[in-house]
């Protein structure tokens, strides 16, 4: 099956598929993209990608666990109408519904089911348990993953970027020291050559880093030519 076929070599979740090289020039970046009766709501993505790289998987293994959480005291905003994933978040709703758009989710390149701008969203996920995350806490694992296949587009780079997760804070502030707790992220991609690489741990960089990367001017999304 298509959307299977990257765990084709995979031992559990401690490898993926064979990895030629580790990246260190991968990290998380965070956007602040609204203050509302929902929370603060983030967009995540892993940055510092090269051009026409792109990213296959989002992954904890027994070596490198995942977690994504909230701040002391807060909580991940979950809409009833939304879902752990991008599949689950129907942009048709909005009108009806607004605060779906606000929901709280995973994904890899594509905020919403209908996949914009990449014509469709091949997102699947494995291994995980979302029970709390549904309920408004951490994200963990130590052994699953969501991900795409490499010939899907969505997992493509844009401004050096790829775009993992929305992330909406319960009663956040808007300071991301304090609205994100611990944070530790793995993914696994390709370049343009194809050859394969991880980036491990990956976590959002201190308040003073932000400020340097320019966070809050991350605005277009263009790919790069």
């Amino acid at each position: 099956m298509k959307n299977t076929s990257i765990f084709a070599l995979a031992a559990g979740m401690g490898s993926l598929v064979l990895v030629t090289s580790a990246s260190a020039d991968l990290g998380l970046s965070v956007e602040l993209v609204r203050t509302g009766a929902e929370g603060q709501t983030y967009r995540m993505y892993v940055s510092g990608m090269e051009d026409d790289s792109r990213i296959d998987a989002v992954f904890g293994n027994a070596s490198n666990s995942l977690t994504i959480s909230a701040g002391d005291g807060l909580s991940f905003y979950q809409n009833g109408l939304g879902g752990n994933t991008s599949t689950s978040i129907n942009s048709a709703f909005f009108p009806l519904a607004p605060s779906v758009e606000w929901d709280s989710y995973v994904t890899i390149g594509t905020l919403y089911q209908n996949g914009a701008p990449f014509g469709g969203n091949a997102l699947s996920d494995i291994g995980i348990n979302w029970s709390s995350f549904a309920a408004g806490g951490a994200l963990t694992t130590d052994n699953g993953s969501w991900y795409v296949t490499p010939d899907d587009a969505q997992g493509g780079e844009m401004d050096n970027m790829v775009l993992i997760g929305q992330f909406t804070i319960a009663g956040g502030s808007g300071d991301v020291a304090d609205d994100f707790g611990a944070v530790s992220v793995n993914v696994q991609g390709k370049y343009a050559d194809g050859t394969t690489f991880q980036g491990l741990n990956l976590a959002i960089p201190a308040p003073g880093a932000l400020a340097l990367l320019g966070v809050a001017g991350l605005v277009s999304r263009r790919r790069r030519k």
